[in-house]
C-alpha cells in the first residue's frame, strides 16, 4: 500500500496508456457524471412530487438515498457479473436498466412506485455502469492512470452543473413526468459508453504463442486441465491483504462525514439570513472549484516522486478536507462560507481524484474488480448512516456548528488511520517509482532472458569443442575427417531427442 502494484492488465496484457484508452476515458467521464450527479439532480423534482402524492420532504428524500444505496451496495454483484460476462455486456444491460427505471417512473401513481423504479431499477443500472467503467480504465492505463482517474472523476461536478439546470428547465416545460421521460432517454447514452469499453486484445505474436501452448497442453493430456482451478467470480482472498483492509476501514470512516457538508451548507447559509438564490450559489462555487481540482490532483499524483507515495497524498487530502470542515464550523458570515466552499472544493476534488487510484495501486489489476465491489459495499453502509446521523444531531442541538465539527472529526480520523496504519504495518514498499514499475519489470525479464540465452549458447559451444577434441583423439593418425561429417555426428544426439543439448528445451 505504500506504493503501486505492478499492473499488466487482464490476461497478462500491458496497459496501452493511450490509443483506444482515450475513448474509454471519455466513456468513464460520462458514466461517473451520471452516477454521482443523478441522485442530486433528481432532487429538483421533489417539490412537484410532494404536491402530486401528498407526501413530506423526508419521503421524497428516500429516492436519492435508495439511488446511492444501490450504487454502492450492489458492488459485489457487479464484481461477479463483470468476472463472469465482461465489462461491455454488463454496461450495456446497465444502461437499459437505468433508462427503463426513469421511463417507468414517469407513469407512477404513488411514491412507492418511484422508489422501485427510479431508486431500485435506475440505481442498479447506474451501478452496473459505474464499477465496470473504473475496471476498464484501470486496464487501459498504468503510467498515466493518475491523470486518467482525475479526468474521469471530473465528470461528477461537470454533470452536476449541467443536470441540475436541465432538470429545472424540463420541470418547467414538461412537468415532472415529462422530465423523467426525457432523462430516461438521456440515460441511454450509458449504452453508448458501454459500447466504447472494448476488451484488450493481445498482439498477433502473443496469439500465436498462446495457440502453440494450447496445442502442447492438449498433447500432454487432459490431466492438467482438470487440475486447473476455476476462475473466481468474487475473489474474497483480497481481504487477506493488509493494505486493502486498512484502505477499506479508512474509506468507510471517511464516507461518514465526507458527504455531509454539501448537504447542509445551503441550509447553513439560509440559517444566517441569506436569500435562497444566494445560498444556492455556494454549491455552484464548490462544484466549479471541484472541476479543476480533480484533474490537477491527478497530474500531481502521477509525478515520479509522488506516485509511489500516493497513499500519503490521499491521507493529506482527507486531512485537508477534515480540517476545512472544522474551521468552517466557525463561519459566521456569507463571505466566510464562500471561502469555506473554495477550500472544501479543492480538498473534495483531491479526495475524489485519489480514492480509486489508491485502491488500484493497493490491489493491482487482477483483484481490482473484486476489491472495488467489497469496498463499495462497506461504503454503502456509511453513506446511509452519515447524513441521517448528522440530521439527528442537528435536530437535537439546533446548531449547524456541531454538524460540521462531527463531519470534520470523522474525515480527520480516517486520514490518521490510513497514514498511521500504512506506515506501521505495510513494509513492502518498492524502491522504483510506480510509473516505471512495468517498464522496469519488462527490462529485467528481457535482460535475464538474454543472459540465459548467452550462457546456453556458450555451454553449447564448449560441448561442441569437447566433442571435436574427442573425435581428434579417437581418429587414427593419417586419417582425415570431413567437417560436415563431424557436424552431422554432433547433431545426432539432438535428432534422437537429447534434451540436454537442445537450446529450446534448455530455455
Amino acid at each position: 500500500m505504500g506504493g503501486a502494484a505492478v499492473d499488466v492488465g487482464a490476461g497478462g496484457l500491458k496497459a496501452p496508456d493511450g490509443g483506444w484508452g482515450w475513448a474509454v476515458l471519455a466513456g468513464c467521464f460520462v458514466i461517473t457524471g451520471f452516477s454521482y450527479a443523478f441522485p442530486k439532480a433528481v432532487s429538483v423534482f421533489f417539490k412537484e412530487l410532494i404536491r402530486e402524492f401528498g407526501v413530506g420532504y423526508s419521503d421524497t428524500a428516500w429516492i436519492s438515498s435508495i439511488l446511492l444505496a444501490m450504487l454502492y451496495g450492489t458492488g459485489p454483484l457487479c464484481s461477479v457479473l463483470v468476472n463472469r460476462f465482461g465489462c461491455r455486456p454488463v454496461m450495456m444491460v446497465g444502461g437499459l436498466f437505468a433508462s427503463l427505471g426513469m421511463i417507468l417512473a414517469s407513469f407512477s401513481t404513488s411514491i412507492i412506485h418511484i422508489y422501485l423504479s427510479t431508486g431500485v431499477i435506475t440505481g442498479l443500472g447506474l451501478a452496473l455502469n459505474f464499477q465496470p467503467s473504473l475496471i476498464m480504465l484501470n486496464r487501459y492505463f498504468s503510467e498515466k492512470r493518475p491523470l486518467a482517474n482525475g479526468l474521469s472523476a471530473a465528470g461528477s461536478p461537470v454533470a452536476l452543473c449541467c443536470l441540475s439546470p436541465l432538470g429545472q428547465v424540463l420541470q418547467y416545460q414538461y412537468g415532472w413526468r415529462g422530465g423523467f421521460l426525457i432523462l430516461g432517454g438521456l440515460l441511454l447514452n450509458c449504452c453508448v459508453c458501454g459500447a466504447l469499453m472494448k476488451p484488450l486484445v493481445p498482439p498477433k505474436n502473443l496469439k500465436n504463442k498462446d495457440l502453440e501452448q494450447d496445442k502442447e497442453e492438449e498433447k500432454e493430456g487432459s490431466e492438467d486441465k482438470t487440475n486447473k482451478p476455476k476462475a473466481k467470480l468474487l475473489d474474497i482472498s483480497v481481504v487477506k491483504d493488509r493494505g486493502f483492509v486498512i484502505y477499506t476501514v479508512a474509506a468507510s470512516i471517511m464516507v461518514l462525514g465526507l458527504f455531509v457538508p454539501p448537504v447542509f451548507v445551503v441550509s447553513y447559509a439560509k440559517e444566517m439570513g441569506n436569500e435562497d438564490t444566494k445560498s444556492a450559489l455556494l454549491l455552484t462555487i464548490l462544484g466549479f472549484i471541484d472541476i479543476f481540482a480533480r484533474p490537477t490532483c491527478g497530474v500531481i499524483a502521477g509525478l515520479k516522486w509522488v506516485r509511489p507515495r500516493c497513499v500519503y497524498l490521499f491521507s493529506f487530502a482527507m486531512l485537508f478536507n477534515g480540517i476545512t470542515d472544522l474551521v468552517g464550523s466557525q463561519a459566521n458570515s456569507y463571505t466566510s462560507l464562500v471561502v469555506y466552499c473554495i477550500f472544501f472544493g479543492v480538498s473534495y476534488g483531491m479526495v475524489g481524484a485519489l480514492q480509486f487510484e489508491v485502491l488500484m495501486a493497493v490491489v493491482g489489476t487482477e483483484k481490482f474488480s473484486s476489491a472495488i465491489g467489497l469496498v463499495l459495499l462497506m461504503e454503502a453502509v456509511a453513506v446511509l448512516v452519515g447524513p441521517p446521523g448528522a440530521g439527528r444531531l442537528l435536530d437535537a442541538t439546533k446548531n449547524y456548528m456541531y454538524v460540521f465539527l462531527l463531519a470534520g472529526s470523522e474525515v480527520v480520523l480516517s486520514a490518521v488511520v490510513l497514514a498511521t496504519c500504512n506506515f506501521l504495518f505495510i513494509k513492502n514498499k518498492p524502491s522504483v517509482p510506480a510509473d516505471k514499475l512495468d517498464n522496469g519489470n519488462d527490462e529485467e525479464e528481457k535482460g535475464a532472458k538474454e543472459e540465459q540465452e548467452k550462457e546456453t549458447v556458450k555451454d553449447l559451444k564448449e560441448e561442441e569443442e569437447k566433442d571435436k577434441e574427442k573425435v581428434d583423439e579417437v581418429r587414427p593418425e593419417g586419417v582425415t575427417v570431413d567437417s560436415q561429417e563431424v557436424e552431422r555426428f554432433l547433431k545426432e544426439p539432438q535428432q534422437n531427442g537429447d534434451a540436454a543439448t537442445s537450446p529450446e528445451t534448455s530455455l
